[in-house]
């Protein structure tokens, strides 16, 4: 039976990331529309009332530098996620989600820690990981790609700016570091075809015995064996069929 293909473009991979997008721009909208603040919705490090920044934070943003800054890593982190492990995205986006809020309220500096760039780090470094250690090609490639777009945010999970969450920058290499680990072995591939599997014999595939020895086509017709009986014509018309040679016109 012809397995499923994994890797296809469903509705889902382009859907959720654009509705993730949309949501914190909705949000950064509400905020400038009607004139309120939702930083003290953030992290805040070993705070009880702190906590809800962990489901909140990453909608909120301080500004529209920032805001624009996470949008577009954001959207290509998630929609590769989506289309590269479906069968997991959302369970690697939930507890990442999480995880990387628990982190940043435990080591964070006492601040409201906002932003999705939490997130972001937690994306990237999933899907790094998560394809060096499948050794499957396009899942490497995948790890390449992500280091060649965002290896540079690497420098910001130091303390090199005060007004940058470094903390939750940590956090999230971090989680998405441990979700590699624990998705290690759940790897997508691409169904095989008959002559890819192990079991694959050359001599019993019929359209291969149209072939000789040199690659060239021969017409050939196979016979039933001895030990195999003709079915049996049931609807009681007789066919006869007359081959006719064609003329020479030459």
């Amino acid at each position: 039976m012809k397995q499923a293909n994994p890797f296809v473009f469903t509705t889902g991979v382009l859907g959720y990331p654009i509705l993730f997008v949309l949501l914190i721009w909705i949000v950064f909208w509400f905020e400038i529309r009607f004139g309120i603040s939702f930083n003290e919705f953030g992290v805040r490090p070993r705070d009880v009332k702190g906590l809800r920044g962990i489901l909140f934070s990453p909608f909120i943003h301080g500004d529209l530098k920032h805001l624009f800054n996470n949008t577009i890593p954001l959207f290509v982190l998630s929609m590769s996620l989506f289309y590269f492990y479906r069968k997991i995205s959302w369970q690697v986006l939930l507890i990442g989600l999480l995880l990387t809020g628990v982190l940043t309220w435990s080591i964070g500096r006492p601040a409201n820690h906002i932003g999705a760039s939490g997130i972001i780090y937690m994306l990237a470094a999933f899907l790094f990981f998560k394809g060096i250690f499948s050794k499957y090609y396009r899942l490497v490639a995948l790890s390449l790609i992500v280091v060649f777009l965002y290896g540079g945010m690497l420098w910001y999970v130091t303390p090199v700016n005060p007004e940058i969450s470094w903390e939750g920058h940590l956090s999230g290499l971090v989680s998405g570091f441990l979700l590699s680990l624990i998705y290690r072995k759940n790897i997508a591939k691409s169904p095989k075809y008959e002559w890819e599997k192990p079991d694959y014999n050359v001599e019993e595939d019929l359209f291969m015995k149209h072939f000789d020895e040199n690659g060239n086509f021969i017409e050939r017709r196979f016979e039933i064996e001895e030990d195999e009986e003709e079915p049996e014509d049931t609807s009681g018309i007789t066919y006869r069929y007359f081959y006719k040679k064609s003329e020479d016109k030459t």
